[in-house]
């Protein structure tokens, strides 16, 4: 019969064994793709490690199709497939000497930021119309007297009449909306208020209700 007290000092070197060998996440090295899990990446480790090429070949296209697994509702979809080799590329960081059936990503632009887009800087003279409507104004005021132009005129301010309602809920005049258009055309949109009548506030508020 083993004592008590040795079966628990027994116990104790057992576990602290089994402790002292144990592999934390915390102390392995930082997943490049933690979405594929490190025995993802661990296959991809070996298969670098491996010095044939046909095996090492053969090993690159398992683990594609155990990646592909892991997505199974994609990963027939041609560029979903490209999209798994460049991981496979970047998570053994480009050192896997293979015959890619694609195009690979280089490595010098895994990194890269893209180019920056040119907004257009500038002051809006009003921001419920937005800059694409002011430009449409100065391209209307471009156009020379005639039908073309009237109907345009037209449409244009029925829609910044619909604009207006959209940031304020409130009734507005027509007069509003052509001293707009005069001054956000320099002049250059003359209206016959007149012939010119805009929808009714009360009728587009509705529409855009019903539309919710």
């Amino acid at each position: 019969m083993i004592p008590e007290s040795f079966r628990f000092i027994l116990a104790l070197k057992i576990n602290t064994s089994i402790i002292h060998h144990m592999k934390y996440n915390t102390k392995l090295k930082t997943l490049v793709l933690p979405e594929y899990g490190r025995n993802i990446q661990n296959m991809v480790d070996y298969a670098v490690g491996i010095e044939d090429r046909k095996e090492r070949q053969r090993c690159a296209e398992s683990i594609i199709n155990t990646m592909g697994n892991l997505f199974p509702y994609l990963r027939d979809v041609n560029d979903f497939r490209h999209k798994l080799w460049d991981h496979l590329a970047i998570m053994s960081d480009f050192k896997l000497d293979i015959d890619y059936p694609y195009e690979i990503m280089k490595k010098e632009n895994l990194y890269s930021r893209p180019a920056k887009i040119p907004y257009k800087s500038g002051s809006i003279m009003y921001r419920h119309y937005g800059r694409t409507l002011e430009q449409m104004i100065q391209k209307l005021g471009a156009l020379g007297p005639g039908q073309e132009k009237d109907v345009l005129t037209s449409l244009l301010a029925n829609h910044m009449k619909k604009s207006f309602l959209t940031w304020n809920k409130e009734v507005v005049d027509d007069p509003k909306i052509f001293k707009d258009l005069d001054e956000m055309s320099y002049g250059k949109i003359r209206i016959d208020r007149d012939l010119l009548k805009l929808r009714e506030s009360r009728d587009i508020l509705q529409r855009k209700n019903k539309k919710r």
